[in-house]
């Protein structure tokens, strides 16, 4: 697959539950439809904004399965299998059933706070256990540890396997360097949506997006115009969300973006403990905002 597969607007699914907290596979055959229908250039599911520590090993194999039919071919599915357990990590992905998998997304170990040599080769030994490419994925406001730049680098240089990074170190002097220093075959992406048009001026690759969720449609419009060169009319459109992505981290995610989407009517507002609803503070603020929108 080529590696221009993963430029432009991945969306980073949401897992919709229903009130008694199992999960909402109607709701998430109809969150499908409405992302592809959206234009997003990719879906990630079972990442951090899907709740996937709370979910088992079966649940997280139904959704990935529900996700799939639902696509129906029409998408490249992004599966997220990241861990801090090697081992454990490189077992799963030797067992995986690949069907449908376009890309593995392997979040940096997080906890134990491996050294920068500690994530080489905890990457290293990834790369040998799958054919399947991976999208590194660097988050250190979740893990406790930065992987560096010039760790990132050493992967993308040393193993093909690794066809991007979702970086979300928010600094971008750091994303600045992998941009200019990666091989030509590795993209670079934000995990941040507030960092889209930023990264995109420095010459990345668009962003895994939360608020994509909610606005496939219009962010498309704007990742697709920044990616062509029209970053200030990309954002001159982005001042619309401006609002809401300013509300939407105030409670933890998924907490804001599911607030946002049963304000619109799309799903309960339903999450496993210990992530909880946002604050009624935070909800009826979010919700006028949807109510007030004047994008579509």
């Amino acid at each position: 697959m080529d590696v221009g597969t993963w430029r432009g607007l991945g969306v980073a699914m949401i897992t919709p539950f229903k009130k008694d907290e199992s999960i909402d596979f109607a709701a998430l055959e109809r969150l499908t439809d409405y992302l592809i229908n959206g234009n997003v250039n990719y879906l990630v599911v079972l990442g951090t904004t899907g709740e996937t520590p709370t979910l088992s090993d079966e649940e997280q194999e139904e959704i990935f399965k529900c996700v799939k039919s639902a696509a129906g071919g029409r998408i490249p599915l992004v599966k997220g299998l990241g861990g801090n357990n090697t081992a454990k990590v490189v077992k799963q992905l030797k067992d995986m059933d690949t069907d449908g998998v376009s890309a593995i997304l392997s979040v940096a170990p997080y906890y134990n706070k491996p050294t920068q040599e500690g994530h080489y080769r905890h990457f290293e030994a990834i790369a040998h256990a799958t054919k399947v490419p991976v999208i590194l994925y660097n988050i250190p406001g979740r893990t406790g540890v930065n992987m560096t730049a010039d760790t990132t680098l050493r992967l993308a240089h040393q193993f093909e396997q690794f066809v991007g990074i979702k970086e979300a170190s928010c600094n971008l002097d750091q994303m600045k360097q992998i941009v200019d220093e990666r091989p030509a075959n590795f993209i670079v992406t934000s995990g941040d949506d507030g960092l889209t048009l930023p990264l995109a001026r420095l010459g990345g690759d668009g962003i895994i997006s939360v608020i994509g969720n909610a606005f496939p449609a219009y962010f498309s419009k704007i990742v697709t115009m920044a990616l062509n060169g029209q970053i200030e009319e990309a954002e001159g459109l982005y001042k619309s969300l401006v609002p809401f992505t300013d509300l939407l981290f105030v409670d933890g995610n998924p907490p804001g973006v599911k607030a946002v989407m049963h304000a619109m009517g799309m799903i309960e507002n339903v999450m496993r403990l210990p992530i909880v609803p946002a604050t009624d503070i935070t909800y009826t603020k979010l919700k006028t905002l949807v109510d007030s929108r004047t994008f579509e």
